[in-house]
């Protein structure tokens, strides 16, 4: 049911931002935790995440600023890169508790102001144990077609990184 009401956004929005019928292209990273899916999903189902990865990543995220919303759907969150010359903003689309998944779709920024005419962000928090989990994190994306000859790409490895950090941050405070 998710995956049919994201390709009735997708068409909605695509048809909106004059896209033509283009694939999505996907980069995908995913991390096992050994912390409870309901732990896990506690930190990303909002603010969270974005705010613990700002605190452990200050080389690379100067702000985190909430345009509006509380960190449920419709929420929009800016997000400022060291040095601070640029920024990813997006809206929270989907909060999903009982699938665990959170998407949100990219406004201005990142792949956006390269090249790409859409850039969709998922995370899905898959239980495997009682006591583990995987973190799912994808980024769809399309090129605009006077750009695909540049290849341009969303950047994955903030989304690992902050994967990373869920995971440190859980599991030392589970262990402890």
């Amino acid at each position: 049911m998710l995956k049919q009401v994201s390709f009735v956004l997708f068409v909605l929005l695509s048809c909106y931002m004059g896209v033509e019928s283009q694939k999505l292209k996907h980069l995908t990273n995913e991390l096992e935790v050994k912390v409870a899916a309901s732990d896990v999903w506690e930190l990303y189902r909002h603010l969270g995440i974005s705010m613990l990865a700002a605190q452990e990543l200050k080389n690379v995220i100067q702000t985190v600023e909430v345009l509006k919303g509380d960190g449920g759907v419709g929420t929009i969150l800016k997000l400022t890169f060291v040095p601070g010359n640029s920024s990813y903003t997006e809206r929270f689309t989907v909060v999903n508790d009982e699938k665990r998944v959170k998407v949100a779709t990219g406004l201005e920024g990142g792949c956006l102001a390269i090249g790409c005419s859409v850039q969709i962000v998922r995370f899905d928090i898959i239980a495997k144990t009682n006591a583990s989990c995987i973190i799912k994190s994808d980024i769809a994306y399309a090129v605009k077609k006077e750009f695909e000859a540049d290849d341009p790409k969303p950047n994955i490895q903030l989304l690992a990184a902050a994967a990373q950090i869920t995971k440190r941050f859980l599991e030392s405070k589970h262990n402890a």
